[in-house]
């Protein structure tokens, strides 16, 4: 016996070995043996008959086991009686000679079977017997030369399915190398479906298998058949007509290719691919269940059958390819069983009973495993199961006995395997591993009697593990999986919580149980010593349906620190995760709402009388227990000091909750008239205290269906009260809660213009901006903002939506304008970007006046900044202002931030030059000066306000040794921006000119090194370096020669002192031979391009075109189609040919210069309209597009055509080698050297058309070499 199984999973199939005493591919047939000695019981055949017909190819037995049909490889069949071993038929003429039997077949009908050779046609056999005589009847159902089936499969139905209406037609799928047939062979013969494969591999095996299986509450046959690696699924029905309708089902995609496919079940098939392995397939998730390695069975192959060798081997090459992987007659099921036929032994192959799926995980102790494979088949959604039938609550009692079983030794496994010593957390591991899927497989199947006798009197006996299961039970406590628990679990529970300081999970989990679970008398004692107030509660409301004698406890313990004047908070406050929020405002609104504390409802027969019993409580004059000198209604004090705000909120949801009858009128008077005098007539409550009351009480006076009666006098109390305090203290709380109580409804408890006046006299500006409001006066909500230091930012805002916003009177606006211009002023102290956005909008026809009246200059220099900055982010179109303000505002940057003089020049939109160029030059600002002249057109003045102020830094660093490195690096900012000068302007001018520009800078850098005389200075090297960079960007503009000339002709230099500039010189001419090789490399890829390309165009041009085809692309007719004289042949470079009169119906030729110039209709109709049109507008321009010929079809040459030829050719090429022209190239350097621009590149900004085309963003060179052309 041979177990094969998956790697993690379950075993689901096991297979057994029949060693085997002859070889199979010779003449003998062994019947199945009954017993397991493996005792011969038939020999059918001799050693003659081998020798005669073969090689057995094919076996078939009936469904009742009395006849077997035996195919053989020169193409015979033999039937044999299984009774008694005799042979009732041999066949010879049932199909063509020298052709093998591949596949024969019985039907369900025993007088009917099917063959299939290896001619590829298949044949119905038909069995007669006739006055004694037995007979065989052939018919072809499909012949080879159709295309060659390899594989049949009729329909079987088992007993029970015998009646189905579809087993009438005895049906019969087909598999040739190109399709799949499904044909009925009863009462007539007749196809139902044709199925293509499409392309796949040509050496994959065509396969077959039918099954019945339950789909949409109907028992039907499916059919799965695939080749490759998918495996395409057919549901077959009949309708009430009598038709036959196959559909598709879902596809099953592998990344295998497959050799056999095998249903073991309906739910389930077995696979096995080209590297023999087997998969076990679930169909209706597409799972795999597991994989088994099979290549040790050695199966057998029917190549040698496939090929017909037998016969000589006269099949095609299509057959042969598919019959290397071909094992149809090595594989076989019957009754839930496989047969693999192996070279020395025969496997069998069946799917493991739902028993021997857990037992096999069991023996490997993987018991976790075990009951989670249970559980699925208790849920129903294992897969391939067997031996599960019946009812289903049946079942599931069936597999929960078994769960049991498992659980129980489980238990007793998990004590026996704990370790004996070490540290108490591997301990504690080990249980924790177990135990709690033991508790949660108990709970999942319902057993709380076995987790709470069997399992915990052994879980027990360790003190760990008793730990570790009572700590699993708190979960599903919590999820209110677990409502009861025995006593003595939950006396344990509560102890072990206890040890371990767990007051909190200990809380949660009593206020989740069944209160008939506990020890009440226990749980309280605990709960009161631990302060454990949510369970306390808990037990007196359910358990005794007491909520009086809680609250009075509770009240016991925060009464005194409040009363103190203390904050509930910390050690003072015992209540667990609480503070100065809900606790008992918590269970006081659950009591009046109806609902329990901490969870669930109260019952609702209780409701009346919980509710009246609450408040009855609340408004008692004095606690049961109270001393002498205690203060009135105590309980309402002690919440009201508690949190005002909360227990307000809950009152008022309470009396949304009133029904509105008189007991409940006099409850909520009575309520409001304890409120006010415990409030009003004690100091001990602060503002916001206070005026929580009156908001209160303002909205519950402001309802339309008010019962409440309140003095008005009070309302005048709390005004004087928040407006007119002791001291200045709690300022914003003060106004918020007045601002609140006016909000709630409360200023009609006021008198307005007092309230007014008491609010400017507190400064509650917000106040006074409510009333204003009301009032419509938005002008003096201005004056609120500006004095409210809170505010004070938001005044912009107001503002602005005032005049921009839709809902405000033209009147209205027009104050609010005023009143915003009388405090620009102010408004500009506040912010003044904000304020310039504002005068841009809405004032921006009094800017010239708020300027002129502003007598502060730097707040004027803000506002100008903020206003004509263009990076401030004003629009500047909103804004027209007079030059001189411009210049105003320049002049003030001058004085307040020189170094953003410059930065701020280049992005103003609107200044004169002339004007703005004095005030800089009166500033001393040389930068700005340049940049100003510069833009004037002026550059030689803009140089020499760089040149004054670089040779200033120059002569300061000659005389002053100690700035050494910051000078230096100013110096060489100056320069840099001087050189950039030059660059810039140097392209607009000629050489004399540029000289002026050039020679005095490099005249000012060599300076200072003459007057110091010596490289020994410690600055020389530095301002040597800042000359090489003069030179370097001097020489593309100014001719080298020239350069040298004005060197040497220095006086210290003519004297023959060459040492002193000998670093320079060398450095120029480096850079001279770097550039001349840049330049010849250049010139000579340029040059060989060049010459590759007119090669080209001339083998092009003396090239013989060959048409690809003999006919017309338009008329799709020969081209001697027509007799026409006027008609000729054109054939174009791409292959195309095409009559010359078609070409003119489709508009594709046009003439240019007197010559007619052709394009291809085919080539140019496959792009789109948009090029269509723009190569008729270049065949215009005289560009062609195709290289065509023409010959007359009478014989009469046309004429020549090679200047257009060449010139189309010439087109074509640049098209292809799209760019600046060879020819551009070389003229533009050419013209470089020639003229006076003796700089490499020499660039022009000036005339586009006059550009040079190195400036062209898109120019590149074509450095790779050049493409071979084309055959």
């Amino acid at each position: 016996k041979m177990e094969k199984g998956g790697k993690s999973r379950s075993r689901t199939l096991v297979f057994l070995a029949f060693k085997i005493k002859a070889a199979w591919e010779h003449k003998f047939i062994f019947p199945p043996i009954s017993d397991q000695n493996q005792a011969l019981r038939l020999c059918l055949g001799s050693t003659a008959v081998g020798a005669q017909y073969g090689a057995i190819s094919a076996l078939s037995i009936n469904n009742d086991c009395s006849r077997l049909l035996c195919g053989f490889a020169k193409g015979q069949i033999t039937m044999w009686d299984l009774a008694s071993g005799k042979l009732l038929r041999s066949i010879t003429d049932a199909h063509p000679p020298g052709t093998a039997i591949l596949h024969i077949k019985f039907t369900d009908d025993p007088t009917l079977a099917i063959c299939n050779d290896s001619g590829g046609s298949v044949f119905e056999l038909s069995f007669k017997r006739v006055m004694g005589v037995r007979t065989c009847e052939s018919r072809c159902l499909f012949s080879g030369s159709k295309g060659e089936v390899c594989c049949i499969e009729p329909l079987h139905a088992k007993v029970e399915l015998r009646d189905h209406p579809i087993t009438q037609y005895s049906l019969l799928a087909m598999a040739s190398l190109t399709k799949i047939l499904v044909i009925g062979l009863k009462p007539s013969l007749k196809v139902w479906m044709t199925f293509p494969y499409g392309r796949m591999d040509p050496s994959s095996v065509p396969l077959l298998a039918w099954h019945f299986v339950a789909v949409q509450n109907s028992v039907n046959p499916m059919l799965a058949f695939c080749r490759g690696d998918v495996v395409h699924f057919l549901l077959v029905k009949r309708d009430d007509t009598g038709a036959i309708h196959v559909s598709k089902q879902r596809q099953l995609h592998l990344h295998y290719d497959l050799i056999n496919f095998t249903w073991i079940n309906s739910r389930t098939a077995v696979l096995l691919d080209s590297v023999e392995k087997l998969h076990v397939i679930d169909r209706q998730t597409q799972e795999e269940l597991e994989t088994i390695e099979i290549s040790e069975v050695q199966l057998v192959y029917n190549s040698s059958h496939f090929k017909s060798l037998a016969t000589g081997g006269n099949v095609s090459e299509a057959l042969a390819l598919v019959g290397e992987k071909a094992c149809y007659q090595s594989i076989s099921s019957c009754g839930g069983q496989i047969f693999y036929l192996g070279t020395k032994s025969v496997h069998v192959m069946t799917l493991r009973s739902w028993r021997e799926r857990i037992d096999h995980l069991l023996k490997q102790e993987r018991l976790t495993d075990a009951l989670a494979l249970a559980w699925s088949f208790y849920e129903g959604k294992a897969k391939a199961v067997v031996g599960l039938s019946g009812d289903t609550s049946k079942r599931k009692a069936v597999i929960a006995d078994r769960m049991v079983e498992i659980l129980l030794h489980y238990a007793d496994r998990t004590l026996k395997k704990c370790p004996d010593q070490g540290k108490i957390q591997v301990m504690e591991q080990h249980f924790q591993d177990v135990v709690p899927v033991i508790v949660d497989y108990c709970l999942l199947l319902q057993r709380t009697d076995l987790l709470f006798n069997q399992i915990y009197d052994k879980m027990s006996e360790n003190s760990v593990a008793k730990g570790i299961f009572l700590e699993c039970l708190e979960p599903y406590i919590l999820s209110d999986k677990l409502m009861g628990i025995t006593a003595q679990v939950m006396k344990d529970l509560l102890l072990h919580f206890q040890d371990k300081n767990r007051l909190e999970n200990l809380e949660a989990c009593i206020v989740h149980m069944d209160i008939t679970s506990l020890d009440i008398q226990q749980v309280v004692l605990l709960c009161w010593e631990n302060h454990l107030y949510d369970a306390m509660i808990y037990v007196y409301n359910s358990g005794m349906n007491d909520f009086i004698s809680p609250m009075e406890k509770l009240f016991k313990v925060i009464a005194p620190p409040l009363s103190a004047g203390k904050s509930l908070t910390g050690t003072q406050f015992p209540f667990k995760g609480c503070t100065k929020n809900a606790f008992l405002l918590l269970f006081y609104s659950c009591c009046l709402a109806g609902r329990a504390y901490p969870l669930g409802d109260i019952p609702e027969d209780l409701v009346p009388l919980v509710k009246n019993q609450v408040f009855e409580f609340l408004i008692r004059l004095h606690s049961t227990e109270g001393s002498v000198d205690e203060e009135v209604y105590p309980y309402v004090r002690t919440l009201l000091h508690f949190d005002t705000r909360e227990f307000l909120n809950v009152l008022a949801l309470t009396f949304e909750d009133f029904k509105n009858d008189k007991q409940a009128v006099e409850y909520q008077q009575r309520i409001v008239d304890i409120l006010l005098k415990v409030m009003v007539e004690n100091s001990d409550f602060t503002p916001s205290q206070v005026g929580c009351l009156f908001t209160f009480l303002a909205r519950q006076l402001a309802k339309p269906n008010n019962t409440l009666f309140v003095n008005r006098t009070l309302f005048d109390q709390v005004l004087e009260f928040l407006c007119s305090p002791d001291d200045d203290s709690r300022h914003s709380e003060r106004q918020q809660v007045l601002l609140e109580l006016l909000q709630a409804g409360g200023i009609v408890q006021f008198e307005e213009s007092r309230l007014i006046q008491m609010a400017e006299k507190a400064e509650f500006y917000q106040i006074c901006e409510f009333i204003y409001e009301r009032e419509l006066r938005y002008d003096k909500i201005i004056g609120c903002y500006l004095h409210d230091p809170v505010r004070k930012e938001e005044v912009f805002n107001y503002i602005h939506n005032i005049l921009s916003m839709p809902g405000y009177s033209a009147e209205e606006k027009q104050l609010v304008w005023q009143k915003a211009l009388e405090h620009i002023e102010e408004l500009l102290l506040l912010s003044p970007c904000k304020a310039a956005d504002l005068v841009a909008i809405h004032f921006s026809e009094q800017i010239e006046s708020i300027i002129t009246n502003l007598q502060d200059q730097f707040l004027l220099f803000q506002f100008l900044r903020s206003l004509l900055d263009p990076r401030e982010g004003i629009n500047q179109d909103l804004i027209h202002l007079p030059p001189y303000i411009t210049e105003q505002f320049i002049e003030l940057l001058c004085q307040y931030s020189p170094d953003q003089v410059l930065e701020t020049l280049k992005v103003l939109e609107y200044c004169r030059l002339e004007e703005t160029i004095q005030i800089t030059q009166k500033h001393r600002l040389h930068e700005a000066s340049s940049y100003l002249l510069e833009k004037k057109g002026d550059i030689h003045g803009a140089f020499l306000v760089m040149l004054e102020r670089l040779q200033s830094k120059l002569l300061m660093l000659t005389q002053d040794d100690e700035t050494e490195l910051p000078m230096l690096e100013n110096i060489e900012n100056t320069l840099m921006k001087t050189i950039a000068l030059c660059q810039r302007n140097s392209h607009n001018l000629d050489q004399q000119q540029r000289e002026a520009l050039w020679f005095p800078l490099l005249e000012a850098m060599m300076s200072p090194q003459k007057l110091s005389g010596s490289s020994q200075c410690r600055y020389s090297e530095s301002l040597k370096s800042l000359t090489m960079q003069v030179l370097n960007n001097m020489a593309a503009f100014i001719a080298l020669p020239s350069i040298l000339q004005r060197i040497l002709q220095d006086p210290v230099y003519g004297k023959g002192k060459l040492g002193e500039i000998q670093g320079l010189v060398l450095g120029m001419l480096d850079t001279f031979n770097y550039e001349q090789t840049l330049l010849e490399t250049t010139t000579n890829l340029l040059n060989h391009d060049l010459h590759w390309s007119l090669c080209h165009l001339r083998a092009s041009v003396t090239r013989g075109l060959t048409p690809k085809q003999d006919y017309c692309c338009i008329c799709l007719q020969q081209y001697k189609r027509r007799q026409e004289t006027a008609d000729e042949i054109i054939v174009f470079s791409c292959g195309h040919l095409y009559h010359s009169l078609c070409l003119l119906s489709k508009e594709c030729g046009t003439v240019t210069k007197g010559l007619m110039r052709w394009m291809c209709y085919k080539c140019n109709s496959s792009n789109k309209a948009g090029k269509l049109s723009e190569n008729f507008s270049e065949l215009k321009k005289g560009s062609g597009t195709a290289l065509a010929q023409s010959e007359g079809l009478a014989g009469t040459s046309s004429e020549s055509l090679l200047d257009p030829q060449q010139i189309q050719a010439f087109d074509q090429l640049c098209r292809l080698n799209r760019g600046t022209s060879r020819l551009a190239l070389l003229t533009e350097l050419s013209r470089g050297h020639g003229s006076e621009k003796h700089g490499l590149l020499s660039i022009s900004h000036g005339d586009p058309a006059t550009s040079s085309v190195f400036q062209n963003e898109n120019f590149q060179l074509h450095l790779a070499p050049p493409p071979l052309p084309e055959d």
